[in-house]
Parts: C-alpha cells; sequence; structure tokens
C-alpha cells in the first residue's frame, strides 16, 4: 500500500478520499487553488499546496503545477476523484512519466472511452448494443445536420469528449439544429477542450441505468450492480438510486456481462461506470443500450456502497497498488436499497439557475462519514457552515445518502433527513427534492428522464409552508428575540400588557413575492392570539431543543427552525421551508413598481454572445445573450417585446452578479 498520495481534485470528492486514505494509514497532500485556501478539502488533508489562482484552467487542470506538488511532497501516487484531470489521458501519461502511479484506469482505457464515437466503434465490435446515431469523424455543420435528418427527430447532440451533462442538447425540430449545435461545441470546446460531437436518437421515455465495474491488473473484472440515474435536470443527475427498481435478475446479469464485456475490450483497470439507456416497452420489457463509460469514480458511488458494504476508495487504492480485487463476482451481494439526492445551489424555479453565495447556515442531520447505518444518512460535503459557493466550480453542495431493508424505507428515510437539511445564504434545491420524493412517478418508480417535466405542476412553485404558518413562526421567533433584549424592570417588558382591554400589534410580511399582514392581539388573560390569512386562533410557542420553536397555533403544532438574516427570516418546519420578510407597514404603503427594461447577469460569469445588437426590435421570450458560469451556458431572453436600446458588455467580459447586461426600450 502507498505511503502517501495526493488528491488532484477539490470539494467533497477530495474529503472523501481523504477519508479512506486516513482509514488505510495513508497519508494525503491537498492541492488547492486561491479561491479555496480555506475550504474543508485543504484541512482534511495531511499536507496542502497552491497550485493557481481560482479558475479551473489556472488551476485544477494545471497537470504541471500538480506534477510538481506530487513531486515535493514525496507522493507516491495521484488520485485524480472526478471531472477535472480523471479522465484526461494526458495527465495519466504524465503521471507515469514523473514515476507516479496514477489511480485510475491505462492511458490506453482512458482515450478509448473518452472519445465517444470512438467507444462506440469499439462496443460495436465487442457485441454491445448500441443506439442509433452518427459517430464519425466528419464534423462539417451541414454533415451533422444530414445525419440529424436521416436518424430522424428527436435526436441528440452530445460532446464526443464530454460527460456530466454538458455540450449535450435534444433537438425536436430541423430548423432548431444549427442554433442547438452551435451552443453544445461551444459548452463542449470551453469544458473538454474539444468541439467535437456526435449525434444519436433520442430514446423516447428512457431509463439511465448504469454498472458498477472494477477491474485489476491480474485481469479480474467484477460489476458491482447496477444505479438508476433517470431523474434528471439539464442531462444531469439529480436523484440515484441501487439497485435499479423493477431490474429482473435476468436482466442485471445481461447488463452486468455486457458491462464487463465493454471493460475487457479496452484493458480496463480500477473502477468505472458503464451508462446505458434502457428503452421500456409497453409490455414492461426492457431493452438497453451502450451510452458511454465513464473511466473514473462517479458521483453517485456512496449508493453502491450502500447496498455492498464496501468502500469502493479502498478497492482503488488496493488495485493501484498492484493487489488483486479482494472478491469474486460470486461473493458479491445486494443488500436493502440505497438513495443519494444531489444538494445544489441552484433554484429549480428559476430554471435550476446555480446560485452563489456565503453558507450563512449549514446546518445537517447527524450523519455518518461512509455506511448509512440504521435510520443515520451519510453525507458527503466539501463544505461547512461559514464557506463561500463561488462561480468557479460546480453548484453540488453536498450529497445525502441513506439506506433501508427496502425502497418505500430508503424514501421515508431521505424525506426526513431533506427536512433537516437547513441552509441559509443561497437558493438550494432541498425543498425541490423533498417535492420529487413524493411525487407520485418517483413514489412508485415509474421512472424515466422525463420524470421531472412531466411531475412539473407537482415540482415547481410549491408553499408547502402557508403564510400563516411562516407568519406564526416569524411572529414567535420576533418576541422570543425581543424578550431577550428586556431589561429587568417593568418599563422595559414588551409583553403587550395594559391596564384595560387588549392589545393589538400589526405585523407586515412579505411573503412569496406579496405584501401580507397578521395582526396579534394580548388578551387580558396573557394569552396571544394570531390573525393571519384568514386564519384566527391562540398562539403560544416555546423554545426547544436544538434552538426550535415548539408552535402552536390555532389548533395545529409543529416544530419550527427559524434563522434571522436581517429583515428575513428563513423557517424550515418537518412540512417543508419557506422565506418570509419583515416590512415596515408606513415605509411600504403606496410604493411604486420596479424600474422596467433592465436585464442583469442573474449570477457572476463571462458573456459568451450576444444574438442582437442596438437597435433590434426582439420579442418576448427571444434569445438575447448567453451567459457561461459554473461551467453551464445560461441563455438570458427578453422579459417583453421593445427595442435593443444598448449593449453594455462585449463578448469575453467577466460580469458581477446583478450587472445590467442591456437595456431595452419599451415597444
Amino acid at each position: 500500500m502507498f505511503k502517501k498520495i495526493l488528491i488532484a481534485n477539490r470539494g467533497e470528492i477530495a474529503c472523501r478520499v481523504a477519508s479512506t486514505a486516513r482509514r488505510l494509514g495513508v497519508k494525503t497532500v491537498a492541492v488547492y487553488s486561491e479561491a479555496d485556501a480555506s475550504a474543508k478539502h485543504v484541512a482534511a488533508c495531511d499536507e496542502a499546496v497552491l497550485i493557481g489562482g481560482p479558475a479551473p484552467k489556472d488551476s485544477y487542470l494545471r497537470w504541471d503545477r500538480i506534477l510538481e506538488a506530487a513531486r515535493a511532497s514525496g507522493a507516491q501516487a495521484i488520485h485524480p476523484g472526478y471531472g477535472f484531470l480523471s479522465e484526461n489521458e494526458d495527465f495519466a501519461n504524465a503521471c507515469a512519466e514523473a514515476g507516479l502511479v496514477f489511480i485510475g484506469p491505462p492511458a490506453s482505457a482512458i482515450q478509448a472511452m473518452g472519445l465517444k464515437a470512438e467507444s462506440k466503434r469499439l462496443m460495436e465490435q465487442a457485441g454491445v448494443p448500441l443506439v442509433p446515431g452518427y459517430h464519425g469523424a466528419g464534423q462539417d455543420a451541414a454533415l451533422l445536420q444530414r445525419e440529424a435528418d436521416r436518424i430522424g427527430y428527436p435526436v441528440l447532440i452530445k460532446a464526443s469528449a464530454g460527460g456530466g451533462g454538458k455540450g449535450m442538447r435534444a433537438v425536436d425540430r430541423p430548423e432548431d439544429f444549427e442554433a442547438a449545435l452551435a451552443s453544445c461545441q461551444r459548452e463542449a470546446r470551453n469544458s473538454f477542450g474539444s468541439d467535437a460531437v456526435l449525434v444519436e436518437k433520442y430514446v423516447q421515455r428512457p431509463r439511465h441505468i448504469e454498472i458498477q465495474v472494477f477491474g485489476d491488473s491480474h485481469g479480474n473484472l467484477v460489476y458491482l450492480f447496477e444505479r438508476d440515474c433517470s431523474v434528471q435536470r439539464r442531462h444531469q443527475k439529480v436523484l440515484e438510486e441501487a439497485p435499479a427498481p423493477g431490474m429482473t435478475p435476468q436482466l442485471r446479469q445481461r447488463m452486468g456481462e455486457a458491462a464487463v464485456a465493454a471493460a475487457r475490450a479496452v484493458g480496463y483497470v480500477g473502477a468505472g461506470t458503464v451508462e446505458f439507456i434502457v428503452e421500456q416497452g409497453a409490455g414492461g420489457e426492457m431493452a438497453f443500450f451502450f451510452m458511454e463509460m465513464n473511466t473514473r469514480l462517479q458521483v453517485e458511488h456512496p449508493v453502491t456502497e450502500a447496498i455492498t458494504g464496501l468502500d469502493l476508495v479502498e478497492w482503488q487504492l488496493r488495485v493501484a497498488a498492484g493487489e488483486p480485487l479482494p472478491l469474486k463476482q460470486e461473493d458479491l451481494r445486494i443488500h436493502g436499497h440505497a438513495i443519494e439526492a444531489r444538494i445544489c445551489a441552484e433554484n429549480p424555479d428559476n430554471n435550476f439557475l446555480p446560485s452563489t453565495g456565503q453558507l450563512r447556515v449549514y446546518r445537517t442531520p447527524e450523519a455518518t462519514e461512509f455506511l448509512a447505518r440504521e435510520g443515520v444518512p451519510r453525507i458527503d460535503s466539501g463544505v461547512r457552515e461559514g464557506d463561500p459557493i463561488t462561480p468557479f466550480y460546480d453548484s453540488m453542495i453536498a450529497k445525502l445518502i441513506v439506506h433501508g431493508d427496502t425502497r418505500e424505507q430508503a424514501l421515508a428515510r431521505l424525506d426526513e433527513a431533506l427536512a433537516r437539511m437547513h441552509i441559509v445564504g443561497l437558493a438550494t434545491n432541498v425543498q425541490f427534492l423533498r417535492h420529487v420524493v413524493k411525487s407520485r412517478s418517483f413514489a412508485q418508480a415509474d421512472l424515466d428522464t422525463a420524470l421531472i417535466p412531466r411531475e412539473q405542476a407537482a415540482l415547481f412553485g410549491q408553499e408547502p409552508v402557508g403564510f400563516a404558518t411562516a407568519a406564526a413562526a416569524a411572529v414567535a421567533s420576533t418576541l422570543l428575540r425581543e424578550r431577550a433584549d428586556e431589561g429587568s424592570d417593568p418599563f422595559s417588558r414588551r409583553d403587550g400588557w395594559r391596564a384595560w382591554g387588549d392589545a393589538t400589534r400589526r405585523f407586515g410580511f412579505e411573503f412569496g413575492g406579496e405584501p401580507r399582514e397578521a395582526e396579534l392581539a394580548w388578551r387580558r388573560d396573557g394569552s396571544l392570539h394570531l390573525s393571519a390569512d384568514g386564519v384566527t386562533g391562540p398562539l403560544s410557542f416555546s423554545v426547544a431543543d436544538g434552538g426550535a420553536v415548539d408552535l402552536q397555533f390555532a389548533g395545529h403544532r409543529t416544530r419550527a427552525h427559524v434563522y434571522a438574516q436581517g429583515e428575513t427570516d428563513h423557517v424550515f418546519t418537518p412540512q417543508g421551508a419557506a422565506q418570509i420578510v419583515a416590512l415596515d407597514l408606513l415605509a411600504h404603503a403606496g410604493e411604486g413598481e420596479s424600474e422596467g427594461g433592465r436585464l442583469t447577469a442573474p449570477m457572476p460569469g463571462k458573456v459568451v454572445s450576444f444574438a442582437v445588437k442596438a437597435g433590434d426590435a426582439v420579442q418576448k421570450g427571444q434569445a438575447l445573450a448567453v451567459l457561461e458560469a459554473m461551467k453551464m451556458e445560461h441563455t438570458i431572453a427578453a422579459p417583453a417585446d421593445g427595442t435593443v436600446a444598448e449593449l453594455l458588455y462585449a463578448p469575453g467580459d467577466q460580469v458581477a452578479e446583478g450587472a445590467e447586461l442591456l437595456r431595452l426600450a419599451a415597444a
């Protein structure tokens, strides 16, 4: 076994690798950018080396600096994690030339599977089923359009060197192909350094099922069963589970053996994932087609660990050190059901726009560092309370993994754990994930990659905590803060006591974007009565364990955690979460509408292009500009009909959140 390894990555995967290395007695070296100087993964390792500026191209993609850090620290091997250099054959070769072990597959396997078109040809030779498509070397736009027309719409354009949903677009009509191709190529060029693409038939109602494979340098290969990753947004996974619902033993064996054949065809060593598109027939039968092979550890590997009881990072280290696989295929078993939720800094109600900011509150349920145990989830995270979420890297904050004897038990545990994820400071997808888990399709395992759009009515724009409950929680929290500031004399008390009659107090709030009011009355007997949103009744509250407020209002009892940030109270209850903003009723009386005609950057990023120029007439919904942030492209659309008055930036400019990109004059 190695004595010291360098982890060429950041965030939760760097922390995850460091955890296993520490358990095995292996020293670790972290690398970090200037933006990550105080990051959790730096503290998790025994040593840390600064390798450059915040942008990945200036740090985590600079393998010359990473190799220099490895040599200077005395590391024997490099673990690439996932993303960045994990599937870069040149980096793997450079490690070997520097006398360092690359904890991953041979460079030849990365190269063979890294180009999707080439890997399809290899899989065809190995007898692995393929989706109809064009995987050729020709990249002329007209040729690609003809191939798409030949295949038949809808088609899927995919970056040949890509992964993670980047450089991928579904196209439903021939007239949309040219623009989608250009966007794919830009995103692929920026993410992978190559704009080559392939075009495939877009399978209707597909499921995304992948097989975890593992090989060693002694010729042994096994599959560690499957994961269902069908719940996706922007072609990126949201929830993953193992085993796949509805999987028969016969289909599992066929898919597993096909995955092993795919790995064997490229001389695979280490951890890898063979991804399949599964087409569901009307009678319940399923046909599977090879999609791609990820020549690295996957983000969702914890669910495989949960159902097998194995540490896949430990297997990686042992195989890279020359040891044989610890188990044979016949020794592997599935135990129970596991689900992983990706907690991301994004706003699902605004097309999953990534969010940046500081984690002012980051509270999680009690969790284990490795395998989830009875009723206790596992959380893989690379952040701590107070850390910033920057625009330079992926938007994932943490992974929440639960395990149960059955899928139903795992679902219940996941919802309970999500309810105890309290994050304040930026938008997250936690409440959206709870909606998905409770949706009819997911609860009944009616899975395919269109689940989110199919269930959109139940997933978006939901307010699980109504105004009455939110107002009661905010009023209770306000009164508790005021009581804490009271002096000992009776004149400083703020309990509403009057010598005669009831005392009343009006509260102004903004809730769901609308101004609202609530009225609190102190009765002569000392009781409180609240009126909010047509609900009137007695209000009582007390401080419970963990800083929660035990709240009773109008016959309903709940436990709420309330975090005050300025004028905003962030309310978390078992039913869901809400934000409610205190308003000065006098200051907001008669307030006019906000200014119109401006278009601002929703987050920090780089201007990729403008689709219009000054003087152009535009229609509501028309694409105006493309902004790149957090490794993805985001289209800025016209909010109304009008005329472009002025472009305020040029392509290539970096812009701050809220920066005005262009001005529109009303039509």
